[in-house]
Formats: C-alpha cells, structure tokens, sequence
C-alpha cells in the first residue's frame, strides 16, 4: 500500500515555486471552448499555498485504504467438513506424523493464519484533511492543469453534448474531473459512461481526485462553494 501511495504522489504531486501573479487569475470559457472576457482571481488561501507532500501522502494512503471492502475470508481447519479421525498412526510409517485429514498440511485441508473479515478504514483528522486538499488543489494550479468553465445544464441527460463540450476543451484525450458547486443529474449522468471522466460536487472533491486528473474543470459556482467548504 506505502510503495502503492508513493509511486502515486511521484507521479502527480508537483511542488514547485508558486507565481502568484501568473497562476491566481483565470479565463472563463464557455462550452464551446471560447473565452467569455471574464476572469476569475483564484483564492490564493486555497490554490496559493506550498504543498504538503505529508499531508498529501497521509490522504491517498487512507482514501485507498477505505476503499478495500474487507469482505476476504478462508476456512481454517476447524470450520472444514471433514473427520477428526487420525488418518494413520503415530510412528513406524517412516513419514511425517499426522492428524487429522483437516490439517492445514494436506490439500482440501483448512488454510492456516488464513484472512478473516477485517475494517480497513482509516481516520484522519479534519485540518490534516483540509491541508491536503489545498495542498492538491495548490499543487494542480501550479502545474497549469486547472480551467474555469462557466456554469452550464442539459436538458436531460446526453453522453454526446458532455463529449463535444470536452472536445471544444481540448481535454477529450486526458483524465479531466468537473467539479460542480450543486448536484446535477444531468450532468452527473451525461459524464458516467465516459471512461476518463467525471463529475463531483466541489464538496465531495478529495486530493486523489484532484492528482488523478490531468486537468481539473472547475465551475464558476464551485469556487464560491469551495470558499464555503474551506471555511
């Protein structure tokens, strides 16, 4: 799981020298990929920040750890169906001695110091959470791979229209997340087919998330919900 986590962080955590004059404002564009003459300063409290490589680590080590069901078990060989009668005696047979047919030894037998049902969650705490999120949101605006996208809705749900407007992006060949200020349905299941995308709302956004992605999309409405979270 470390080795898992740190091969991870070394491909995507980036920290470099922050250039607050050249990273803090961004165009909006619209879906068609066009820049709209708005701009929008990003919080430097939120993307600003020198990244916590730590923090970080501390965050992707727990979200995959709690992605594990724990559901893994073997039979030991008090739980095989089988006699306890001893299955040949003691000394002269030139062999190893043996019990039962259950033994851990024999093939069919119980599985010795097998796995058993287990939790595997992990528990972090709420500033060393959101630590990690600035630092991942800090690290991915220092790299360039943030756009601002004006907010927008579908009518109902079209794989299609989600995909020419990632098309118009210029991000159609990269892992990207839109990040949304509220739930949208439309949106959500426009995006679900699409193997190298998706969409969370600016609440539930997490660093793994965040590194994972080659750009991050963020809506107009989920910088003012990202304000709100952080604060």
């Amino acid at each position: 799981m470390c080795v898992q986590v740190l091969k991870f962080l070394k491909e995507n955590l980036n920290t470099p020298t922050l250039e607050h004059d050249r990273i803090m404002k961004l165009d909006v564009l619209n879906i068609q990929g066009e820049k709209t003459g708005r701009s929008i300063d990003l919080p430097a409290d939120i993307f600003g920040v020198e990244p916590n490589e730590h923090a970080v680590w501390l965050y992707v080590k727990a979200f995959l750890a709690n992605q594990r069901q724990g559901t893994h078990k073997s039979k030991e060989r008090g739980e095989i169906a089988g006699s306890r009668r001893k299955i040949k005696r003691q000394k002269g047979t030139g062999t190893a001695r043996a019990g039962d047919i259950k033994s851990p030894v024999f093939r069919g037998g119980g599985r010795a110091f097998g796995p058993k049902p287990r939790d595997y969650r992990q528990k972090m705490n709420k500033k060393v959470k959101q630590l990690a999120r600035k630092s991942a949101l800090s690290s991915k605006a220092a790299d360039g791979g943030i756009m601002i996208l004006e907010d927008f809705s579908f009518d109902a749900p079209k794989t299609s229209a989600y995909i020419n407007i990632l098309q118009n992006l210029k991000c159609s060949d990269k892992k990207t997340v839109l990040v949304i200020g509220e739930a949208d349905n439309d949106i959500y299941l426009s995006s679900r087919n699409i193997q190298k995308s998706s969409v969370v709302n600016a609440a539930d956004l997490n660093p793994y998330q965040i590194l994972n992605a080659n750009t991050l999309i963020l809506s107009e409405g989920s910088i003012e919900k990202l304000k709100e979270t952080f604060n």
